[in-house]
C-alpha cells in the first residue's frame, strides 16, 4: 500500500485534522500524483458535514487536483514521471453503460466513482480526495495539464470550470447569442470567463451592486441588479441561454421570464430545497428548464485545452492546509473571491501527525 497523509473530517461535527491513511498499490493502468494544489469546492464543505445526506468517514475531501506524476503502472501510455497532471470529480465508472461508452461517464448508470467518499474497488474501502500529499488514479480518469498554465489557478477548473463549460458547450453557446449568468461566485465567475471567450454577449445578474466592476473585468458586457424589478423587466424575452449558478433559495421564475422563445435555463447551482416553478413561465414561450452536472473525461480535457488557448484560469486565494477550517467558515458565508486553493506544500509541516 502507498502511505499518505491528508486532512480529514472524522464526523459531521469535527473540524478537519491531519490523518494518515493508505492508498492502493500501483495497478498496471495507474498513475501516482504528488499533489501540488487542490481547490476547495463548496461541495467539500457539504459532504464533510453530511449536509447532502450521510457521508462516509473518515472523509478526505478535494476533487480539484493538480500534481506531478511520480509513478506509472506497467501498462500506462498516457503519462510519464515528471509530467503535470490533474484529477477532477470522478476517478472511475462502469465503463460499459451507454453513458460511459459515449464519453459521458459522469452520468454512469451504475454511478460514477467520486474522487472522495466513493467505493474503492481495489481495496474495498472508500476513495480519499485531494486534501492530501498524493493520489493513485487510473490513467483513463487522469487529465493532462496544458503547458504554461498556472497549476494553482488551474485546479478549480477541474470542478468549477467543467461544471460551467459543459452546459455552455452542450447548448452551443457562441457568437450572436445573449447569455445570462446568475450569481458571481466560484461557478459564476468561471461562467462569465467561458461564455465571453465563446463569443457570446454576457449579462451578469446579481443581488450585489458592488460586484459590477469585478463582473466586467471577468467578461460581463452588462450587469443587472436582480432585485431591481425595472431593470429585470427591461431584459424580459431577450436571453438565448441562462446558466444559473445560485445555490441559495431564489426566484427562478424571474429568470425564466428573461428567456426568448425556445430559450433554455440551465441550473448548475444546488439550492438546498426545491425551487417552485411557475409552469406558465415555461409554456408561454416554449422555454426549457434544464440541469447539468460536471462533464466526461474527454470534455474535461477539451475544457482544459480551451482554457489554455484563451488564457483562462480561476481567480483564487491560496491558503495553507492549516487554514482549511477557517476557509470553510468563510466559504459558508460567501467570503471568498472566488475560489480557495490549498498549497499542499504546507502539508509538510504536519508530517509528524
Amino acid at each position: 500500500m502507498i502511505q499518505s497523509i491528508g486532512y480529514a473530517a472524522l464526523s459531521p461535527q469535527s473540524p478537519l485534522a491531519p490523518l494518515r491513511f493508505e492508498r492502493r498499490e500501483l495497478q498496471p493502468n495507474d498513475v501516482v500524483l504528488e499533489i501540488l494544489f487542490c481547490g476547495v469546492c463548496h461541495s467539500d464543505l457539504h459532504v464533510a458535514r453530511s449536509e447532502w445526506g450521510p457521508s462516509r468517514y473518515p472523509c478526505v475531501p478535494g476533487h480539484e487536483i493538480v500534481g506531478r506524476v511520480t509513478g506509472v503502472g506497467s501498462a500506462v501510455t498516457k503519462f510519464r514521471a515528471g509530467e503535470m497532471a490533474a484529477v477532477g470529480c470522478m476517478v472511475d465508472s462502469c465503463r460499459s453503460c451507454p453513458s460511459c461508452r459515449e464519453g459521458e461517464e459522469q452520468f454512469c448508470d451504475q454511478g460514477a466513482v467520486m474522487t472522495y467518499g466513493g467505493p474503492e474497488k481495489h481495496t474495498g474501502g472508500i476513495t480519499y480526495g485531494g486534501y492530501s500529499n498524493n493520489i493513485v488514479v487510473d490513467e483513463a480518469y487522469t487529465l493532462k495539464v496544458p503547458a504554461g498554465m498556472d497549476p494553482a489557478a488551474t485546479a478549480p477548473l477541474l470542478c468549477a470550470g467543467i461544471t460551467t463549460y459543459s452546459p455552455l458547450r452542450h447548448w452551443k453557446v457562441g457568437p450572436g447569442q445573449v447569455v445570462g449568468v446568475f450569481g458571481l461566485g466560484g461557478l459564476g465567475h468561471m461562467a462569465l470567463k467561458l461564455a465571453h471567450a465563446m463569443g457570446a454577449h454576457v449579462v451578469l445578474f446579481t443581488t450585489s451592486p458592488d460586484k459590477e466592476a469585478d463582473a466586467r473585468r471577468l467578461g460581463a458586457d452588462d450587469v443587472v441588479l436582480s432585485r431591481d424589478k425595472a431593470a429585470m423587466k427591461a431584459w424580459r424575452n431577450r436571453l438565448d441561454f441562462i446558466i444559473d449558478t445560485v445555490s441559495a433559495p431564489h426566484d427562478i421564475n424571474a429568470a425564466l421570464n428573461l428567456l426568448k422563445r425556445d430559450g433554455t435555463l440551465c441550473q448548475v447551482g444546488l439550492p438546498p430545497a426545491p425551487l417552485p416553478v411557475n409552469v406558465f413561465a415555461l409554456t408561454g414561450r416554449r422555454r426549457r428548464l434544464a440541469g447539468s452536472f460536471i462533464g466526461g473525461i474527454a470534455e474535461t480535457q477539451e475544457m482544459l485545452e480551451f482554457c489554455a488557448q484563451h488564457g483562462i484560469v480561476s481567480d483564487i486565494e491560496l491558503i495553507p492546509i492549516q487554514e482549511i477550517n477557517a476557509a470553510y467558515e468563510r466559504l459558508a458565508k460567501g467570503e471568498v473571491k472566488y475560489r480557495f486553493v490549498i498549497d499542499m506544500a504546507s502539508l509538510a509541516t504536519n508530517a509528524d501527525a
